[in-house]
């Protein structure tokens, strides 16, 4: 039987490219996603549409779609960006990445608990723009407070998860020419999500928790 992954904001960008790097490998791959696109139908994995993972309704119909089903890997991907400076900032914006960004993968895995396997994985995709310590240029206020959210998230899902076998890897992609930088990267989204599968592949019980760069690098706090 092949492994299972269902991965979050699979549509485009990162999450369209990990769902062909799982697919090509032999995964039974779910990509849960608000909409669907060309491409990620192109796949041909299964395809959950109107997930909003930032509503709890949302989060309890992808829960219901995947009753009874056992996953070997879940990747909370869907993430949102935006661009405050001090002085101008939308408040609104903030609490709307907050949301999506650190709250709702907290919600999808708890919900999907009785899904994950014992011996399972979780991945958070997250942003070196959450450490503390890399912050060099200050702004994008609602970013890097929902990022770093979602590390502390991320390490308390490591430490309870223990038990259960289940590893948790909070991992950078990498700066990725994708629509939400307006491609402005140094990376391809392939090339990203191909160093991503690398590092869930090296996660374990001891370093589960661990703050990755998709190249290998621990990144500070």
């Amino acid at each position: 039987m092949s492994k299972s992954v269902l991965i979050t904001g699979a549509n485009r960008g990162i999450g369209l490219a990990l769902a062909q790097c799982y697919q090509n490998q032999g995964w039974s791959v779910i990509a849960a996603c608000r909409t669907t696109s060309d491409e990620l139908e192109a796949l041909g994995v299964r395809v959950i549409t109107a997930i909003d993972v930032a509503e709890a309704d949302s989060v309890a119909q992808l829960q219901r779609a995947l009753q009874g089903e056992k996953l070997n890997l879940l990747i909370n991907n869907a993430g949102i960006l935006g661009r405050e400076a001090l002085g101008e900032i939308d408040y609104a914006g903030v609490e709307r990445q907050l949301q999506v960004n650190a709250v709702a993968p907290l919600r999808v895995t708890e919900a999907l608990l009785p899904n994950l396997a014992d011996g399972a994985k979780v991945a958070l995709i997250t942003s070196r723009m959450g450490s503390i310590a890399d912050n060099g240029s200050g702004g994008y206020y609602g970013y890097r407070m929902s990022k770093a959210a979602l590390n502390a998230a991320g390490m308390s899902l490591a430490r309870d998860l223990q038990a259960r076998g289940i590893a948790v890897a909070i991992l950078h992609p990498g700066m990725v020419k994708t629509a939400m930088i307006d491609f402005h990267g140094d990376v391809s989204a392939g090339e990203s999500a191909q160093r991503l599968v690398q590092r869930i592949e090296a996660l374990n019980l001891e370093n589960s928790g661990t703050f990755w760069h998709a190249s290998g690098e621990v990144l500070p706090w």
